[in-house]
């Protein structure tokens, strides 16, 4: 019999800075407003079980601002795979300068085998 994948995000809103390595940022609020600013985070925090070995693809879609280039930044992308059948998953980002170009609806979607199971607009503010 086949393992029913789970999945559901844990939490989202404000988090501890995230030193980009394996572990995930700690919760500081649940909230679907975050302040602009710098050295915020921001984002959510899926728990996947029972998926060891699937491929999790995911973006987040932002207000419009330029890139180092002067162009248009697209929305962020990337893909990983679950490394354990009870696996945490952190989607956020934190605030650079300027800031002001960074203010609206920042939508974060997680895809898993091409599925979308996780969708949450935060808004900045």
């Amino acid at each position: 019999m086949a393992k029913k994948i789970e999945i559901n995000i844990e939490s989202y809103g404000l988090y501890s800075p995230h030193t980009g390595k394996k572990e995930i940022p700690s919760i500081i609020k649940f909230t679907d407003t975050i302040p602009v600013g710098l050295d915020i985070e921001f984002g959510y925090v899926l728990r996947i079980k029972k998926a060891k070995g699937k491929k999790i693809t995911f973006k987040i879609e932002h207000p419009p601002f330029k890139n180092e280039n002067g162009d248009k930044a697209k929305p962020f992308t990337g893909e990983l795979y679950v490394r354990s059948n009870d696996f945490r998953f952190f989607l956020g980002d934190t605030f650079w300068n300027p800031l002001q170009d960074k203010i609206g609806n920042w939508t974060l979607t997680t895809w898993l085998d091409n599925k979308e199971v996780a969708k949450k607009t935060l808004i900045m503010v």
